[in-house]
């Protein structure tokens, strides 16, 4: 399984990039997907999730900036990003509880590569 990430790249302080992450490979379902960043020197830390229902989390930081959903028929997360901010800068990895039925479930975390956003007069 594979995770493709792709969308970063530089932007204005208060300007928009829409993040994508397809999923690629042998699996029967996905169950959570989420965006995560990890700024230089510190943690990854959670930006958004969303369950195959389409039910949605957010880091308190961009709760009204930010926007996550999926695609299940293309096994593809998005994250909208409105009114950026130069601390939003960081690598912004995907990730994917995968599933596949091997006689019982069984659930497989992956991580996309990263995509680097730069929020930057």
């Amino acid at each position: 399984v594979q995770l493709q990430a792709s969308g970063g790249g530089l932007v204005q302080p208060g300007g928009s990039l829409r993040l994508s992450c397809v999923a690629s490979g042998s699996f029967d379902s996905i169950n959570n997907m989420g965006w995560y960043l990890q700024a230089p020197g510190k943690q990854r830390e959670l930006v958004a999730a969303v369950t195959s229902g389409g039910t949605t989390n957010y880091a308190d930081s961009v709760k009204g900036r930010f926007t996550i959903s999926r695609d299940n028929a293309k096994n593809t997360v998005y994250l909208q990003m409105n009114s950026l901010k130069p601390e939003d800068t960081a690598v912004y990895y995907c990730n994917a509880e995968v599933v596949r039925y091997l006689g019982k479930q069984y659930q497989f975390l992956y991580w996309g590569q990263g995509t680097l956003v730069t929020v930057s007069s």
